[in-house]
C-alpha cells in the first residue's frame, strides 16, 4: 500500500471501533454523569503515558465547560500530591489495560477518603473496572498500529468518551455560549460576547457633513474618515448616511448633475444604529443579517457617539 491508502485504512480502522462505543454505553454512564452533577467538589483526572496524555485533554474540556476539573500525575500523587484531592472530589483514573500499577496504587487512598471513582479502561473485568464505583469502557478490538502495539484506536476512543462525558455534563447544567466565554476571554468567542461596542468603537475624527454639504467635500469626507462613509447630522440627530458606494451609484446614475449634489441627495436614510453598551455578538447579528460591514453607534440619548466596523470586532 502507498501512504495514502495506509492513512485511508487507519482513518476506516479508527472510526469503526469509535462508532463500536455506541455499543459500550451503560447505566453507568449515566451515573457517571449524576455523580459530577451532584458532586460539591472538582474532577481529579489521573492517567500514566498516553493515557495521561488524553486525559489532560479531557481535563481541559470539562474546564472549559463548566466542570472544574485538573489532571494528577499519578506517580507524583503517590509521591506527596495527594494532597490535592479533597474528600468532595470525584476521581477519573484512566488505563486502557486497567492494569496500570501507578494509577491502581491510587485506589486504597481513595477508597479510604471516600471519594467517588470513576474509571476508563478496555477491560471491564480489570483490577480498576472492579474497584471504583462507575466504569466507562472504552474497549477497542483492534488499533490502527499494524503490529498492534502503539495505542491509536484506544486513545481516540478515550479522547471521545471524555467528549461524551463533557458534552452531557454540559447540557445537563445548560451551559451557554456566554459561560464559555467566561473562561476563554481571549479568544474571538470571549471578544465578542464580553467586549462592548464603546471598547472597539472609532471614535477619533469621525466622518461627518450636514445635508447641504457638497458632493466634492462629501467625497473627501468619506477618503479622510477612513470608515468608507460619513454621517449626516443635524443638531448631533443622525438624519442618514452617505457610504461610498451611495457615491458610486450617484456617478453611474446621474453623471451629468453628479457634482452639483449634496448629501441630502446621497444619503440613505434610517441606517443601522446600536448603543454603545450593546455587546459585539450584537453588532455582528446586525452586520450580518444587514449586509453591511458599518454600524454607527449611539449614546443613551440617541446621541452619534462613533462607528464599529467589521475589522474592529476581531472576528
Amino acid at each position: 500500500m502507498n501512504s495514502l491508502q495506509i492513512a485511508q485504512q487507519v482513518i476506516k480502522t479508527e472510526a469503526e471501533q469509535i462508532a463500536n462505543l455506541l455499543n459500550l454505553l451503560d447505566e453507568h454512564f449515566e451515573q457517571a454523569v449524576n455523580a459530577v452533577l451532584h458532586s460539591k467538589g472538582k474532577v481529579i483526572i489521573s492517567g500514566m503515558g498516553k493515557s495521561g496524555i488524553i486525559g489532560k485533554k479531557i481535563c481541559a474540556t470539562l474546564a472549559s465547560t463548566g466542570t472544574p476539573s485538573f489532571y494528577l500525575h499519578p506517580a507524583e500523587a503517590y509521591h506527596g500530591d495527594l494532597g490535592m484531592i479533597e474528600p468532595q472530589d470525584i476521581v477519573l483514573l484512566i488505563s486502557n489495560s486497567g492494569e496500570t500499577d501507578e494509577v491502581l496504587k491510587l485506589i486504597p487512598f481513595l477508597k479510604e477518603q471516600g471519594n467517588i471513582t470513576l474509571s476508563m479502561s478496555g477491560n471491564d473485568k480489570s483490577t480498576l473496572a472492579k474497584n471504583t464505583h462507575h466504569h466507562l469502557s472504552i474497549a477497542v478490538k483492534e488499533e490502527a498500529c499494524p503490529l498492534q502495539l502503539a495505542p491509536t484506536c484506544s486513545t481516540t476512543a478515550t479522547l471521545v468518551m471524555g467528549d461524551a462525558l463533557a458534552v452531557a455534563l454540559m447540557q445537563m447544567r445548560q451551559f451557554k455560549d456566554e459561560h464559555f466565554a467566561r473562561f476563554h476571554p481571549g479568544g474571538s468567542l470571549g471578544r465578542r460576547l464580553l467586549m462592548t461596542v464603546k471598547d472597539v468603537m472609532q471614535t477619533q475624527n469621525l466622518p461627518q457633513c450636514s445635508q447641504q454639504t457638497k458632493v466634492h467635500d462629501v467625497v473627501h469626507g468619506i477618503t479622510q474618515g477612513k470608515c468608507g462613509l460619513v454621517v449626516v447630522l443635524q443638531n448631533k440627530e443622525i438624519l442618514g448616511v452617505v457610504t461610498d458606494g451611495d457615491i458610486r451609484r450617484a456617478m453611474e446614475m446621474q453623471e451629468s448633475t453628479f457634482f452639483s449634489l449634496t448629501a441630502a441627495d446621497l444619503m440613505s436614510t434610517q441606517p443601522k444604529a446600536i448603543r454603545q453598551t450593546a455587546r459585539l455578538t450584537e453588532v455582528s447579528e446586525i452586520m450580518e443579517q444587514h449586509k453591511i460591514n458599518s454600524v454607527l453607534v449611539v449614546d443613551d440619548q440617541q446621541v452619534f457617539v462613533g462607528v464599529v466596523q467589521m475589522y474592529d470586532l476581531g472576528i
